[in-house]
């Protein structure tokens, strides 16, 4: 072709030196500014980098006669393709998305600018990014598209909100978006509050209240064994946590550790508690010098702290948490095995007559034994949105393995010659994460479902039909009421808040769980009844005030019993029982905890999980893991000895019926 008039082409002034160097700092600019408005700076100090990032915008146009591109970098023919960064591992970019996860979370809930939680937002796909880019993959957690959603090029448009209305319910649907559902509502009906330290989060009263009921009513069976309270220290020699080593090694990656006092290195770092084990055996060694000491009975109500993990959840795995633990030490094994199972019916007891949650009452295979222990028992709940089994409390026979470690021993009582014996031990514990598994239990799509038992408010009253006419009459009646309902011992609110409407204060305390509600109009006044709604069915009855206190004890136990039949029932209905392995593998997939013969050896164990995981979910809300050891159940489905074991490259024959399952 003819070369244009002038000879040579004109030069691009956007692709000259003088461009690129105002471009980059643009970019940077931009950089700082963004950082100075997360780190909420002076007005000041913001405005004077705007102007300063304007003005190099301007100069770029002089130059160029075009805008700037957005954040400062001139869009490439070529897409730029970068190398990952080798030196940062997927998990380490896995435990970052996740805290970066918490920010925007704690960001939004604390009402933080648009700026900032934009800022934070960007951060988050940046790692999400990174990890891609690394591994080839999602991050886990991610949303994944079936085959058919991959063909839609539109995705479904977001529900409007309408101008006006409040985002007060639960916006996410249990079985099809669990993890947000958990999260919207644990935040809405005001159980947590998100904290800015990753994996710590704020118990509010609604959720602390249940807490309360469970301390109250687990620290009167235990008293009636003998147990006593006490509490020693949160911090933990290193040379006291290393004397178990099997023990320790467990904990050794969730160990937190104080190096520092002010600006001082300490002379040795101080642990902080992941367990008590080793906190509280040495006072143990010194108590005890004869079979006259014992037993020790002790339990202590305190928080922990175990701080190395990937996914935190509120109240299911959090880095800090509350609980009791017991430790208890006696002369004799059988006394010991004794309250190991007295123990595990109390842990049974909170979920059933409390929590009207069922369990699955058993002991953990040697894989997944308290390290250190001769075995542990169980109590084994089930989640049926992920159908996935979930430990709910633990009682450990630890035999004499501590008090061998720590010389806790005394003179044989049989014996004269002054023969030393050791101490036989247990410890148990049961913690928060028992509140998360009543949300996943009992919530439903408008928000939490509280057992009666556990609820702060098991009544709420709310006055309908207010007018200026009838507003003083109404609230009179139902403050008397309020007041007889909690004399007869049933934990009673009257909503009178007059800037609320009746039905939002109905959605109110749906999405909050309170078991009951009492309707109270003009014509209920007038009739000398009230209209009670069950939280839990949604069947509305007309009860006369006469005798009104016992019929609401007596439906509230009705609530709390039905409640319970429903998960023992969606339970049993998920829980299968197998001897091939093709049918196990089948199960699992459809969401089932199975009971399987199972031969006990830790090698097959591993291989059932392996084998058992999918390199791909069968659907977008199945799980891709593999199944793991839930319990051996105390009540056998059948003679497990006949069977072989359920593991696919073993022949030795079974020795018990295992429940296995896809866990928390």
């Amino acid at each position: 072709p003819d070369p244009p008039p002038g000879g040579n082409p004109a030069p691009n002034p956007a692709s000259s030196p003088d461009a690129d160097k105002i471009l980059e700092a643009i970019h940077q600019q931009g950089n700082a500014v963004r950082d100075l408005k997360s780190k909420k700076a002076a007005k000041d100090e913001i405005t004077s980098a705007v102007q300063l990032l304007l003005k190099l915008k301007s100069d770029y146009k002089a130059l160029t006669g075009k805008d700037a591109p957005p954040g400062g970098k001139a869009p490439s023919s070529e897409p730029v393709k970068t190398m990952p960064d080798t030196s940062v591992t997927p998990e380490q970019l896995e435990t970052k998305i996740k805290e970066q996860g918490d920010k925007v979370r704690s960001a939004k809930g604390s009402g933080a600018s648009k700026d900032e939680i934009q800022s934070l937002v960007n951060d988050l796909l940046k790692l999400k990014a990174d990890y891609k880019t690394l591994t080839g993959n999602d991050p886990p957690g991610a949303p994944q598209q079936s085959s058919k959603q991959k063909k839609k090029e539109k995705k479904a448009p977001a529900p409007k909100v309408e101008a006006g209305v409040t985002r007060l319910g639960i916006e996410a649907k249990k079985f099809e978006d669990l993890p947000n559902w958990y999260s919207q509502v644990i935040t809405k009906s005001e159980m947590i509050e998100y904290y800015d330290v990753s994996g710590c989060y704020i118990l509010r009263p609604w959720s602390f209240f249940i807490w309360e009921v469970i301390q109250k009513w687990f620290d009167a069976g235990i008293k009636e064994l003998g147990v006593e309270n006490c509490y020693f220290p949160m911090f933990v020699s290193n040379s006291a946590l290393e004397k178990e080593k099997t023990h320790i090694a467990d904990f050794a990656p969730e160990v937190a550790w104080v190096t520092k006092s002010g600006d001082s290195e300490l002379a040795e770092p101080i642990a902080i508690r992941p367990t008590s084990e080793t906190v509280m055996y040495p006072s143990y060694a010194s108590w005890v010098q004869s079979h006259r000491d014992l037993p020790i009975k002790l339990n202590q109500w305190c928080n922990v702290v175990r701080w190395e993990f990937k996914h935190p959840q509120p109240f299911l795995r959090t880095r800090e948490f509350l609980w009791q633990e017991g430790h208890s030490a006696f002369a004799t094994k059988e006394e010991a095995h004794q309250e190991v199972y007295d123990i595990l019916d109390l842990y049974h007891g909170v979920y059933k007559e409390l929590l009207a949650i069922p369990t699955v009452k058993g002991r953990k295979t040697e894989k997944e034994k308290f390290a250190g222990g001769d075995f542990t028992t169980t109590v084994e709940g089930y989640v049926s949105a992920t159908g996935r089994g979930i430990q709910g409390a633990t009682s450990h026979h630890l035999g004499q393995n501590f008090s061998k470690m720590f010389n806790i021993q005394f003179e044989d009582p049989d014996s004269s010659s002054g023969e030393k014996l050791f101490a036989h031990q247990n410890s148990w514990g049961l913690s928060t994460r028992s509140i998360g598994v009543v949300v996943m239990v009992h919530g439903d799509d408008k928000g939490l479902v509280l057992p009666p038992r556990v609820a702060m408010y098991q009544a709420v009253i709310v006055p309908c039909g207010v007018s200026d006419a009838n507003k003083e009459q109404l609230n009179t009646y139902c403050t008397e009421l309020r007041k007889t309902l909690h004399k007869a011992g049933i934990r009673t609110h009257a909503d009178l808040r007059e800037n609320y409407n009746s039905g939002w204060k109905f959605n109110h305390w749906e999405l909050k769980g309170v078991p009951l509600r009492i309707e109270i109009g003009p014509r209920d006044i007038k009739n000398n009844q009230v209209v009670v709604v069950r939280r839990d069915t949604g069947v509305k009855a007309t009860l006369q005030n006469e005798n009104l206190e016992e019929q609401l004890k007596t439906l509230l136990d009705t609530v709390h019993q039905d409640m319970y039949n429903r998960a023992l029932v969606e339970r049993d209905a998920n829980m299968a029982v197998t001897t091939v392995w093709e049918d196990f593998c089948q199960l699992l997939d459809q969401r089932k905890i199975i009971q399987a013969p199972y031969c006990g050896a830790i090698e097959c164990e591993e291989i059932i999980k392996k084998d058992s995981a999918r390199t791909e979910a069968v659907d977008d809300k199945a799980p891709a893991m593999g199944a793991k050891s839930l319990c051996i159940p105390f009540d056998q489905p059948a003679d497990a000895t006949t069977e072989t074991c359920i593991c696919p490259k073993c022949d030795k024959k079974a020795i018990s019926y295992t429940l296995f399952g896809r866990s928390y």
